[in-house]
């Protein structure tokens, strides 16, 4: 077995003295930095890896955190103004997760690099932290790469906040598989009710 794989059994056990401690004293450490903030290296290096990144020119690694916990509605002093049903204020869920969260927060710091993957690297009782692996689109050491320079295409720009990135294909439901035929409900819906009247059929 490689080096990386020691690594992953590791990550495995949580709850083991080892990850206890190391995730403790990281996490004190995360508290202490900006809420996003460029990483040197990866600190989960193996499951950087298996996600896309590469120890090369054009790779970038930015940490962030995000607040755990439903939604808040914004509404001044719980007044919501409306119907009984829509008066709800504390116990409304996001329709993404927050690793979701976190991509699109880095997206919007570093508008000139592209998404590529995110990752779970710790959380405490307030904050979860993340890991997002951003692409330089305009390096040439990544438009010279044929494995990666698919992302330098503008149809990628900003792909986090479109539910293009991993996580958010999987907050959106999309899967291969009998499981999947009807989701997202609404795109499913549109196909099933309009006539299509294409040329060769």
């Amino acid at each position: 077995m490689g080096a990386y794989k020691y690594i992953g059994e590791l990550y495995k056990k949580k709850q083991s003295d080892v990850l206890r401690f190391l995730l403790r004293v990281r996490c004190w450490e995360y508290r202490q930095l900006n809420v996003i903030h460029r990483a040197s290296r990866p600190s989960r290096p193996d499951k950087a890896r298996r996600l896309g990144y590469k120890a090369k020119q054009g790779y970038v690694v930015y940490r962030v955190r995000v607040r755990r916990g439903n939604r808040k509605k914004p509404v001044p002093k719980g007044a919501t103004y409306g119907k009984p049903v829509r008066q709800g204020v504390n116990h409304l869920k996001f329709q993404r997760g927050l690793r979701s969260t976190a991509e699109e927060r880095v997206g919007k710091r570093c508008g000139n690099l592209r998404v590529l993957n995110s990752y779970w690297i710790n959380q405490d009782g307030v904050y979860k932290y993340y890991e997002v692996i951003l692409v330089d689109p305009n390096h040439k050491a990544i438009r010279r790469d044929p494995r990666i320079n698919w992302i330098v295409n503008p149809v990628h720009k900003r792909r986090e906040a479109r539910g293009l990135t991993s996580i958010g294909k999987q907050n959106r439901g999309l899967g291969k598989g009998h499981r999947h035929n009807h989701t997202p409900a609404r795109s499913t819906w549109k196909k099933h009710n309009t006539l299509s009247l294409r040329r060769y059929r």
